[in-house]
């Protein structure tokens, strides 16, 4: 028996009212996403325009409207974050956002961190690292401010460079969620929170002001009383120290 016209037209307007709730969804949360393109813009090179990290997030955004489902046991703006943080990490990830020079500049920060971590069973200072370098401390502090934007996750880290989804898709709220993964990110969660607490007393004061009170480093800046830039050079020197604790995960 064929579709009657009564029936066309109910299916007619239930996809407009999807249409319309999905349209009103998307608006809604934009400003999200800007909010999002802002914060992670403050930790990119020069170089990166900001209309770009929004027009990936949007994207983001209408990727997470179309597959979230509330029986998948999260929060929308929770999936959401997720889903736009990812697509932004993507086009970041595409445009080779830091280059390789810089890459490897950072790993041989991050490799002089974990060896002096191990000899001298605590966080080594600037001038430590420096020293094990064989650069002066203006030279690091030099290398420090061009690698900010190191601390977003380089997802070639966490994979044998077949599975480079493999990371997101873990981190990402999902309905199909094994237990295993729920465990591992845990326990991933649980070494960082270790390892930023094992962290000197400035750069533990000022990753708590950036991830917990969402303040800039402007703010930042006239909190600790140093200028913007320094506040740039310190952060980029945490997360160097905990990729380089957390390196095996």
């Amino acid at each position: 028996m064929g579709i009657t016209t009564s029936e066309e037209q109910q299916k007619m307007m239930y996809a407009t009212i999807e249409r319309l709730d999905k349209n009103a969804a998307i608006k809604q949360y934009a400003p999200l996403v800007r909010k999002l393109a802002h914060h992670l813009l403050a930790k990119l090179p020069a170089n990166v325009e900001i209309d770009d990290i929004i027009q990936a997030g949007l994207i983001g955004l209408m990727d997470a409207v179309s597959r979230y489902e509330e029986t998948a046991g999260a929060q929308f703006e929770t999936y959401a974050t997720q889903r736009i943080k990812g697509a932004m990490l993507d086009e970041l990830r595409a445009a080779d956002w830091l280059p390789r020079s810089i890459r490897k500049n950072q790993r041989t920060i991050e490799s002089a961190i974990s060896k002096l971590q191990q000899k001298l069973k605590r966080a080594p200072t600037e001038a430590e690292i420096a020293i094990e370098m064989g650069i002066s401390i203006t030279e690091y502090h030099d290398m420090l401010t061009e690698a900010r934007g190191l601390q977003l996750v380089h997802l070639e880290d966490f994979s044998d460079n077949e599975g480079d989804d493999e990371y997101l898709d873990r981190h990402c709220p999902d309905s199909s969620e094994e237990p295993l993964a729920k465990l591992h990110d845990a326990r991933f969660k649980a070494a960082l929170i270790d390892g930023i607490k094992q962290l000197p007393e400035r750069e533990k004061q000022l990753m708590g002001m950036y991830y917990e009170q969402d303040m800039n480093f402007r703010e930042i800046a006239v909190v600790l009383g140093v200028t913007e830039s320094r506040v740039c050079q310190l952060h980029t020197q945490a997360v160097s120290r905990l990729r380089a604790k957390l390196k095996h995960w």
